[in-house]
């Protein structure tokens, strides 16, 4: 026996070297296996993009034009219309299902015959009521197959229901409601948050 208790021949030098390496390594590892509980404790890039709101600049957006943005894996059409078109909204009211959204959803502060904040602007929920198809937007001179007298808006080949440039849908399609038109907001002349009520920037 050596004089610290050790068997002869055995390397105490090379023993605390051993112990050492072993308990680092095993440090490493609890550390590596703990990173994915971590990681599991804080919201993902993508968990965290859900429900955020979209700015989007309108200043390259022509009266006439529609485009669109995904917000809550919904694509969100901001169309911006032309004074003609907005004089025409009324035209079309006795062939509406909903025509003062009483029976739709919007924001209180679109509730009214443009649907929007700004009478130019139209910020809408894409996606059919019916079954979620995205309608195609077709002007007045480019009207749906085998329909008379349009005036404009929103039609969705998939069922065939139609909608005005205000989102308002037909009768007698199978679409029950008028488009939805989501939260938003001017943050100033030319950007739109998708996702936020006007109070919501006080």
């Amino acid at each position: 026996m050596s004089s610290d208790g050790s068997p002869e021949g055995v390397n105490n030098g090379r023993r605390r070297f051993l112990v050492a390496t072993t308990s680092a390594v095993g440090a490493v590892g609890a550390g590596a296996a703990a990173v994915p509980f971590v990681k599991s404790w804080n919201p993902s890039a993508k968990a965290q993009a859900v429900g955020a709101p979209v700015e989007v600049s309108v200043r390259e957006l022509e009266p006439g034009q529609l485009m669109k943005v995904q917000w809550r894996g919904q694509t969100i059409g901001i169309l911006r219309r032309t004074e003609q078109e907005i004089s025409d909204l009324p035209l079309v009211d006795g062939e509406l299902r909903d025509p003062d959204s009483a029976e739709s959803i919007q924001p209180e502060y679109a509730q009214n015959e443009v649907r929007s904040i700004r009478d130019e602007y139209l910020v809408v929920n894409m996606h059919c009521t019916h079954l979620g198809c995205v309608p195609a937007l077709n002007n007045k001179s480019n009207p749906p197959p085998g329909v008379d007298d349009w005036e404009g808006g929103f039609y969705c080949p998939c069922h065939k229901s139609r909608f005005d440039m205000a989102g308002r849908v037909y009768k007698g399609v199978p679409a029950p409601t008028n488009l939805t038109i989501p939260p938003y907001a001017f943050v100033d002349d030319e950007t739109v948050l998708i996702g936020v009520d006007p109070e919501g920037l006080a």
